[in-house]
């Protein structure tokens, strides 16, 4: 049973490097506001096995790629799974929680993807480019990403690897969600800027192409981020479906939207702690 203040092991890693962005600084801005209602703890995800079973729940945020902590990760899963040791996000995750597979498999389904292949003999399945993009199935944070000309790309299809159309998009624009509530959207207007990003009002569309990704994924429990591009024809394909760590770029937004997403955030852990 819970505890009368729940208690939360929220596993991050404050001294990751991330590029444009300060993890620690959300972090640090979250677990404040979560201390409100929960007894709450910090942890590197090298040290989640040995102090979980003494914490109502683990909350999983910026912990850097698993990569960098491959057999930590592991060994953390497999205990979660073995202990039935509460998990938020949820580990049933089908997205970048479990690797890239998920491009392949929403590409053959038809879903409004960046078309994605993963041998070389399928390379004529993706719209003709001039460069395409290589990638990792496991990489993580651009970890490993190469642009290739059109001319070369049939070299580059070895081991373990993506490769898409390199898109021309007019921006990328990203979704949160708690649960399977929209929270707020967020857009870069300059494509060579990542993450220098702004307040995006999205349209009932917008929303509807974020939405069923959300229900493809099946998370009831988590935070979720859509990251999407804006084609040349004005369609939005998705780039990314973060449920595992997703980065919420909380300082782009304004008071009152930060604010709300906190209580969206607060009140998902006690559903989710009173779920059991």
């Amino acid at each position: 049973m819970p505890h009368a203040r729940p208690r939360l092991l929220y596993v991050t890693d404050l001294a990751y490097p991330a590029r444009g962005r300060r993890y620690c600084d959300e972090d640090i801005f979250l677990t404040a506001r979560l201390r409100e209602d929960f007894g709450l703890a910090l942890c590197h995800p090298r040290d989640a096995v040995a102090l979980m079973d003494a914490f109502d729940a683990v909350v999983v945020r910026n912990s850097g790629p698993v990569l960098d902590h491959q057999e930590a990760y592991a060994a953390f899963r497999a205990r979660a799974a073995e202990r039935g040791t509460r998990v938020y996000n949820q580990l049933s995750g089908r997205a970048d929680m479990a690797g890239k597979q998920y491009l392949l498999d929403l590409t053959a389904a038809g879903h409004p993807v960046i078309p994605t292949v993963d041998r070389a003999e399928d390379l004529d399945r993706l719209p003709a480019a001039d460069q395409y993009v290589v990638k990792p199935k496991l990489g993580a944070d651009s970890i490993g990403l190469r642009i290739v000309p059109a001319d070369r790309v049939r070299d580059e299809v070895r081991g373990e690897v993506l490769v898409q159309p390199r898109v021309d998009f007019a921006y990328e624009v990203s979704f949160y969600y708690v649960d399977h509530d929209f929270q707020y959207a967020l857009y870069a207007p300059d494509p060579g800027r990542r993450w220098e990003l702004r307040p995006y009002e999205a349209t009932a569309a917008d929303l509807e192409f974020a939405r069923r990704f959300i229900d493809w994924n099946g998370i009831d429990h988590g935070i979720q981020r859509v990251d999407a591009c804006r084609a040349p024809d004005g369609e939005l394909l998705l780039v990314e479906l973060e449920d595992l760590n997703p980065y919420l770029s909380l300082d782009a937004l304004d008071d009152t939207r930060r604010d709300a997403f906190v209580a969206a955030l607060r009140a998902s852990l006690h559903r989710f702690l009173a779920a059991g």
